[in-house]
């Protein structure tokens, strides 16, 4: 047969149809060869997406669904027990500002030395830097509110007892250890685990903000209006209060009772918090034991946005103490205050911060955290401006509390810039070494402020305030931008 027939016979006859089987195993293919060339597109546009320095990943593909803090029932209680837990700190660390002068009194100490208690804490919060994960892994938070909780009574009882002055410094690391411990632990839990977390994390802080405000009150009333030493500041307890207590041995069951409510509160709160429950909500992947703490510090991107929110922390605690702990000696030295009215500065400084975070707390997302954090740092450099350049004592009283007003939001903002810009694996060591670098700050910059004071004068405190307040603008600007946690 010709070859143009067999060509025509074959374009004739009908071709037999394919086993089920081999139709099947086609389609495999074709599939698996379209599911390459995806997986190809999809890892070219991740490494694309990596080299990015705008943006980060987003940590929802690592958070389940969140809980409302009064759902389940527990969340309130612990969600109460954690604001009584900020409150605490909050007294402690404004009190400072209406103690030191009549410390160094009390002592008869520079500025260079009584400037030392700024210092204490800043080993406590660097342990808190480095612990607070394998914390959390092997005590749970059960266990961090008791060991936080009882830093604190410990602390109170002996500074009660007014010892020597190194004996004094100490006893306030300890306290520092327990306030580090607590507040990364509570700032992660909320951050991670609650929905409107920005909303809770700003009513938390104000919290501190109301405790800051009580402890310069109490301290004040005591010591600069009735003439009481100035540890009788450590016996009084949160409630109707007595300027009456003399004896220390009642004063140090006064104060003692203030950190047992926060001792009874946050464990009985988060009880069932173990070391095991944690770690069945945070499996770990099979890496070696320090890969989440490589990640989160030297592991691009994550360690940019955790240095940056570090370092933001340093500064912004660090002004935050400078400002609150040496206003009352600025106004008495510098503006020529009375005794009085110069510790009621201080309460008014830390009465702006509580109101800030309470009513620029809902502002903040709806503006979003990186340009109303500009904005806020906008405001407090031109009243820093006012503060320092117009030498009346009213108009330092009042910038200094619509400084406190637009600082107060700042701290709760790196709490979210942390939870938006990194998935939630990272987030109990990202929160812990920001808050333990942030803690280092309140020890830094305080002191450096009684360094300069000792040589200067203490109106040193205006202008570096005023760097501090440039710092933290440019710091910010370098954050990559981050929209919406889903949740």
């Amino acid at each position: 047969m010709a070859p143009g027939s067999s060509a025509q016979t074959i374009e004739l006859q009908e071709l037999p149809a394919l086993p089920s089987e081999a139709r099947l195993s086609l389609k495999s293919v074709v599939i698996d060869e379209a599911q390459v060339g995806s997986r190809r597109l999809s890892n070219d546009s991740n490494q694309a997406w990596q080299h990015h320095n705008e943006r980060l990943v987003s940590p929802d593909d690592a958070v389940g669904v969140l809980q409302k803090w009064n759902d389940p029932t527990e969340n309130i209680w612990r969600v109460i027990a954690i604001f009584w837990s900020l409150m605490v700190m909050g007294a402690n660390d404004a009190s400072y500002g209406a103690i030191i002068p009549h410390l160094g009194k009390y002592y008869d100490l520079p500025y260079s030395y009584t400037s030392l208690i700024f210092l204490a804490p800043f080993i406590g919060h660097t342990l808190t830097a480095v612990l607070i994960t394998g914390l959390h892994e092997s005590v749970g938070q059960r266990g961090i509110a008791i060991i936080g909780s009882c830093c604190h009574l410990a602390a109170y009882v002996v500074i009660s007892l007014h010892l020597p002055y190194p004996a004094l410094v100490f006893v306030y690391m300890v306290a520092g250890l327990g306030s580090g411990v607590g507040d990364a632990a509570w700032n992660s839990w909320v951050a991670s685990n609650l929905a409107d977390s920005h909303v809770v994390i700003n009513a938390m802080h104000a919290c501190y903000g109301l405790g800051a405000v009580l402890g310069p009150i109490t301290a004040t009333t005591m010591v600069a209006k009735d003439g009481l030493p100035w540890y009788t500041f450590y016996y009084f307890m949160v409630g109707p209060l007595s300027t009456q207590i003399r004896s220390s041995l009642t004063g140090s069951s006064s104060q003692a009772g203030i950190a047992a409510v926060e001792l009874i509160a946050t464990t009985t709160a988060f009880w069932s918090a173990s070391a095991k429950v944690y770690r069945e909500a945070n499996p770990r992947e099979p890496e070696p034991t320090e890969s989440i703490i490589h990640q989160t510090l030297f592991k691009w991107p994550a360690a940019r946005v955790t240095w940056l929110c570090a370092v933001f922390a340093l500064g912004y605690v660090g002004l935050e103490v400078s400002l609150g702990g040496w206003i009352v000696t600025f106004m008495l030295q510098v503006r020529h205050g009375e005794e009085l009215a110069s510790g009621m500065t201080a309460i008014g400084f830390w009465a702006g911060l509580a109101a800030g975070r309470i009513a620029l707390g809902f502002v903040t997302p709806r503006v979003g955290e990186r340009f109303a954090v500009m904005g806020y740092l906008g405001a407090a450099i031109v009243l820093q401006l006012l503060f320092w350049l117009v030498p009346q004592f009213f108009v330092a009283a009042i910038t200094v509390s619509l400084q406190g007003f637009f600082l107060g939001p700042l701290f709760p903002a790196i709490m979210v810039a942390l939870t938006k810009l990194l998935p939630r694996r990272l987030h109990v060591s990202a929160v812990g070494f920001a808050v333990g670098l942030g803690g280092s700050g309140a020890a830094i910059l305080p002191l450096v402020v009684g360094a300069q004071a000792q040589r200067h004068g203490v109106q040193v405190l205006a202008p570096i305030v005023l760097g501090a307040l440039v710092f933290l603008l440019v710091t910010w600007s370098l954050l990559p931008r981050f929209g919406r946690k889903r949740e």
